[in-house]
């Protein structure tokens, strides 16, 4: 298993290089060509990083069920949200290292326990379209930055409509019963969880993924997302 993960881990490098060669990226904020996301614009992503752990005033204050802290690294808009959209509906792999760092530096800074990292899944079709899961790459950058094992516990067994098509009132109940446990290596028994998505809003989804981990046994279950939106 971990030589199959170190030969994926060199395979994934070594096809980065090459489209890095081949295709150079051009900064999703700015247009300049150089970086996926240049110095300038990725500060952005640190918006929130100097402030307290917790939720600012004039955002909702409720801390959805069974979560036991919820961050996020900045406001879902400017260069953020255009990275963001490019890692998700461009194919612009090469995003996940700017926003899974800047998930670990937010973290870092205020996050208390976690023992093992979960990416909130999409669905295995959506997943298949697309070539990979933008949350798991953010979730992998940011485990290894943080020295905490990734897991690929969850999967979605339903698909369901994009939450941001639906008023706050029905995005629970849009994902309620959508995730369960995977069957094989989804081992959280035991752990203090740290879900890692994209994007949060109403805290729905990540309430949802954190039930079914309780309900395996994890000791407990955070959650931290490169953006949230209002």
């Amino acid at each position: 298993m971990q030589l199959s993960r170190a030969l994926g881990g060199a395979i994934s490098a070594a096809a980065s290089h090459a489209l890095d060669l081949a295709l150079p990226a051009r900064c999703s904020g700015c247009g300049r060509e150089g970086e996926p996301l240049c110095r300038s614009c990725a500060r952005a992503l640190d918006a929130r990083l100097e402030l307290p752990g917790g939720v600012p005033i004039g955002m909702p204050a409720e801390l959805p069920a069974p979560l036991l802290q919820l961050e996020w690294c900045a406001p879902f808009a400017g260069p953020v949200r255009a990275a963001l959209h490019d890692l998700k509906y461009r194919g612009e792999r090469r995003l996940a290292r700017p926003l899974g760092l800047a998930v670990a530096r937010r973290w870092g800074r205020v996050g208390v326990g976690a023992s093992v990292v979960v990416p909130v899944p999409v669905h295995a079709e959506r997943e298949r379209r697309r070539g990979y899961d933008q949350a798991a790459l953010i979730a992998e950058v940011a485990a290894t930055a943080l020295g905490i094992p990734q897991r690929r516990a969850l999967e979605r067994e339903r698909a369901t409509t994009a939450q941001f098509r639906l008023g706050r009132a029905d995005r629970a109940a849009n994902v309620a019963g959508a995730f369960r446990v995977r069957p094989a290596g989804g081992q959280v028994a035991g752990h203090w969880v740290l879900l890692v998505d994209d994007v949060v809003t109403t805290g729905a989804t990540l309430a949802a993924c954190a039930t079914v981990l309780v309900h395996a046994g994890a000791i407990g279950v955070s959650a931290i997302t490169v953006a949230r939106e209002r």
